[in-house]
């Protein structure tokens, strides 16, 4: 299946939708696989190929969506649903081969910041698993920082991706000792 056909599924929570869900995500994961890491890049982004992107996805409208939508739906996107159609077209396009190597990292969402002027602060953070042969991240998997840590998301990121003969690089956070120990026990389950 492609991309499109992966975001079709993750269910509208709109009630009135101008564009249909799955060509903002496509629009958020294009531009950020461009560079673009913030809002006013993705509109930039969006802006700079709309004639373009208008034609390719054959839409009735005459524009793409603005800033003000763009945020507005990657504030309420069910993150889950994206990951999950991500990881499973990522995983279906790029399976690494065995003896790949794969660089696992988290990365927050400066824009998902909550409670920004307490001591432990609410975000969302990404932690991918990159493949470094094919230059692409073959899964996703989100986090709340209140409500799990990086360490168990990466080990349930591991598991979700099901590879067999990988290695996988990992920061030193996770070179603890009862870390080391659960992700090898997932690493054999796996």
């Amino acid at each position: 299946m492609s991309l499109i056909e992966h975001l079709q599924r993750i269910p509208d929570f709109r009630t009135q939708p101008r564009y249909p869900l799955w060509v903002i995500l496509l629009l958020v994961l294009m531009g950020t696989m461009s560079g673009c890491t913030g809002y006013h890049a993705l509109a930039d982004f969006v802006e700079r190929h709309q004639s373009e992107l208008l034609e390719l996805f054959e839409l009735t409208t005459h524009r793409l969506p603005s800033l003000s939508t763009l945020r507005r739906i990657m504030v309420r996107v069910d993150f889950i649903a994206l990951t999950t159609a991500f990881n499973g077209w990522a995983t279906e396009t790029f399976a690494p081969l065995p003896g790949a190597q794969l660089a696992t990292d988290g990365k927050s969402i400066k824009a998902s910041v909550r409670d920004y002027d307490q001591s432990y602060q609410d975000f969302v953070s990404f932690v991918s698993a990159f493949s470094v042969a094919q230059g692409v991240v073959v899964g996703l998997m989100p986090m709340r920082n209140q409500q799990t840590s990086e360490i168990k998301t990466v080990q349930t990121l591991v598991q979700t991706l099901q590879l067999t003969d990988v290695c996988f690089s990992l920061d030193a956070l996770h070179a603890q000792k009862k870390p080391c120990r659960r992700f090898t026990r997932a690493a054999m389950t796996s």
